[in-house]
């Protein structure tokens, strides 16, 4: 039940000219349930009714005809509070909670239109590092939310495998190379290559001349560039999906720069025929100049193509291959200019489906202020954090509960759920400078607090059943049982779940449901800690205990499980 909407059907009417969606877009969650479970702010209302926001508010009081659902209401400084009944509300969430079960907050707002979205998309033949965990745990956690909230998400991993980086690493690997240490080392090797590249072509700048030929023989399909692509591109993808396993990723395509060389002819023509390209000193680009931009660099000089041309073609195909509703792509903020060229590009060619192109930025990862470089080999290798985030758990396990069955499971779940929520607690266009005593800090409000929450509810609710008890079922809860303050408080939360997932595909913000976890774990402890639960005399009151229990476990382990973490059972 949405309470929002059911007070602005209450009051709609009853003020004249404001419509129920006004009401419903102006009523609110108090800070403290002294001030009510829901209130309409009248002050936005004043100008419009030319009345003072206080009379406003004693005007829907004197017009309230009482609710079932409400105790209570009250015209306090220009606010209409209204005090939900406790039992009432209480029987109404728990039953909600346990009726839906693994569907607790899913939503049909998408009735199955399609959502594209890139994210990960790391570069071939590059050690895959903490500056990719952070467009790939975001990108997972929306494909996640909006699959839960009625879409088909489509998740694309546009595999940085093409451009004159490879030219680079042939140049490199014949000059330096050899094929047994890259079959010993695999991209550590090509990264080396890569690095030692960029050291000598310091020095001796005709290496760059060189390495943009060898990408134009490339592009023109000579044989032993491709060759030598093909091994680089084998090699990493492998490595890549070691890591995706362990984050528990998945794609539903691969299909990646390379994918479009065959199609960006076709993409040039149009944009020529629609008189939008213009050459400029041997190079093809289109002027932005009217809209306070750069222009859009399509072909350069050597013939070779850019990421502006590949993405304006990997669009258009994937709308006409996928028809998206929108089409997402999650990448640093640095290359928020970027996109904002080509989705332009896209628009002055005439699609009206330009408008469904969005760019999520997030914040940068530096190492100590340093900004994060392969060139340099300036990074930190991701498997060496989140091998070092399972290590670190399994001995935590080892030392509390060292009998416990699947601790290398539990461990890996815990480690990389912890890496993973370190990441998404932030609003995604933070910058963050990396920290090895932060990424492993398991106390205070991370991921490893909110899975043993969900961890010590089924604890609880095992020993239950091995007493012979159980929770009420859907339908059968003594509500009032459910009506002291710990109890309302967790009640609340549980309620608030279904408008968080919302607000966060809205916003495409996932540390808004991180947060709300810590939230609900936080109000769930206090609840286990003031409230006995297994220790009662009074049956109905057990029942009644435990089904909010339940009703916590529930909506852990799918708000977990919508950012990318399992919640295990025991810990």
């Amino acid at each position: 039940m949405n309470y929002k909407q059911w007070l602005a059907e209450q009051l709609a009417g009853k003020l004249e000219g404001v419509s129920r969606e006004t009401l419903a877009e102006l009523i609110e969650y108090p800070p403290n349930p002294q001030m009510g479970d829901l209130s309409l702010p009248c002050f936005k209302l004043s100008k419009q009714l030319r009345k003072a926001p206080q009379a406003i508010a004693e005007e829907l009081k004197a017009g309230w005809s009482g609710h079932a659902l409400v105790s209570r209401i009250d015209a306090v400084s220009g606010y209409f509070n209204v005090y939900l009944d406790p039992e009432q509300f209480a029987s109404q969430v728990v039953n909600e909670v346990l009726t839906q079960g693994d569907r607790y907050g899913a939503q049909d707002i998408g009735q199955g239109r399609s959502v594209v979205i890139d994210f990960s998309s790391p570069n071939i033949a590059k050690t895959f590092h903490i500056g990719h965990l952070r467009s790939t745990v975001i990108g997972n956690a929306l494909y996640r939310i909006f699959k839960f909230m009625g879409y088909n998400s489509v998740g694309v991993n546009h595999l940085g495998d093409w451009g004159t980086q490879f030219g680079k690493l042939i140049v490199a690997y014949k000059l330096w190379g050899n094929r047994e240490a890259v079959e010993a080392d695999g991209i550590g090797e090509l990264q080396r290559l890569y690095v030692k590249f960029h050291d000598e072509a310091d020095i001796h700048p005709e290496l760059e001349d060189e390495a943009r030929g060898w990408f134009v023989k490339l592009e023109q399909g000579d044989e032993e560039a491709l060759k030598l692509w093909r091994w680089f591109v084998d090699i990493s993808l492998k490595e890549f999906q070691k890591m995706y396993d362990l984050l528990g990723v998945t794609f539903d395509s691969y299909a990646g720069e390379s994918f479009y060389n065959d199609k960006m002819a076709a993409v040039l023509e149009e944009l020529k025929a629609k008189q939008l390209l213009e050459e400029d000193d041997g190079a093809l680009l289109v002027r932005l100049d009217d809209y306070q931009m750069p222009p859009a660099l399509m072909v350069k000089k050597d013939g070779g193509t850019l990421y502006h041309t590949r993405d304006v073609t990997a669009a258009i195909y994937r709308k006409n291959t996928y028809d998206f509703d929108k089409a997402i792509y999650v990448t640093d903020a640095g290359q928020s200019l970027h996109f904002k060229q080509w989705f332009k590009v896209i628009e002055l060619m005439g699609y009206d489906w330009a408008k469904q192109l969005v760019h999520v930025p997030f914040g940068k990862v530096s190492l100590e202020g340093a900004k994060l470089s392969t060139r340099k080999g300036n990074v930190v290798n991701l498997e060496e954090l989140l091998t070092k985030a399972i290590e670190k758990t399994r001995e935590i396990i080892d030392e509390k509960n060292p009998g416990m069955e699947n601790k290398d499971e539990v461990a890996r779940e815990v480690g990389v759920g912890a890496i993973i929520f370190n990441d998404l607690s932030n609003n995604r266009i933070k910058d963050i400078i990396f920290s090895w005593d932060e990424a492993l800090n398991f106390d205070g409000e991370t991921g490893p607090y909110v899975q043993y929450t969900h961890a010590r509810a089924c604890s609880v609710l095992r020993k239950a059943e091995a007493d012979g008890g159980a929770a009420a079922g859907a339908g059968a809860l003594a509500a009032a049982h459910l009506t002291n303050a710990e109890a309302q408080g967790v009640l609340r939360e549980l309620y608030l779940f279904k408008e968080r997932i919302e607000q966060a595909m809205d916003r495409l913000e996932p540390s808004i449901i991180s947060r709300y976890l810590v939230d609900l774990a936080q109000k769930f402890n206090h609840f286990y800690h003031e409230c006995p639960i297994l220790k009662v005399e009074d049956a109905e009151l057990r029942q009644a205990r435990l089904a909010l229990v339940r009703c916590v476990s529930i909506t852990l382990k799918n708000g977990l499980s919508l950012i990318g973490l399992k919640a295990p059972e025991k810990i």
